[in-house]
């Protein structure tokens, strides 16, 4: 993949909402919000609903990106409404543009693991898409700010560093994946 044209990159964020932890024993949703950004304009706000801990993220965001033109999704984890963990790969394959996974925090694979082994049945089709995503890369996107980490699907780690810096507008997290986040906790 070549160098980004910064200036006219179109970029989705994708962020969920508030919802209350380890409650189990009745059916919870929150909001999956998808931010499409020009620049340092808002192009378009797309939201669904997704379940806590379900299986339907995945499914949710192809639905959303599916009419949203764009040329790279930043997904602010791999794992969102709990344990709803949206395929990265799949979404790579079917919408034809790179992703990037990004975390202000480096990723606790094994910690991640155990706790979909230990409350899940399921937990081997919830830990296989967050397995295949490879090497978590570091990189500082804001001076004298701390680092942040991220995965790749369909593009380099350099491209993924400059997409990343570039996105970096008012604090080290990308600013379409910032947007998403207030505007999914702000509605939950």
């Amino acid at each position: 993949m070549s160098a980004p044209k910064l200036e006219s990159l179109r970029m989705v964020g994708v962020e969920d909402g508030s919802f209350e932890a380890f409650q189990r024993e009745r059916l919870q949703y929150t909001l999956l919000s998808v931010v499409k950004m020009l620049g340092a304009s808002i192009q378009e706000v797309l939201l669904r609903n997704i379940e806590v801990d379900g299986r339907d993220a995945t499914e949710k965001l192809l639905e959303m990106l599916s009419a949203t033109g764009c040329d790279v999704v930043i997904l602010g984890g791999v794992s969102f409404a709990g344990f709803n963990v949206i395929d990265a790969v799949r979404v790579h394959e079917v919408i034809g543009v790179p992703v990037i996974v990004f975390s202000g925090e480096k990723p606790d694979s094994e910690s991640v693991r155990e706790a979909l082994r230990t409350h899940f049945v399921d937990w081997a089709e919830r830990w296989a898409p967050i397995a295949v995503l490879g090497e978590v890369y570091a990189t500082v996107t804001m001076e004298s700010e701390p680092p942040v980490y991220f995965e790749v699907v369909g593009a380099s780690p350099e491209w993924a560093e400059t997409v990343l810096k570039h996105s970096a507008k008012l604090c080290r997290v990308p600013e379409p994946v910032r947007v998403a986040g207030m505007i999914a906790r702000g509605l939950t």
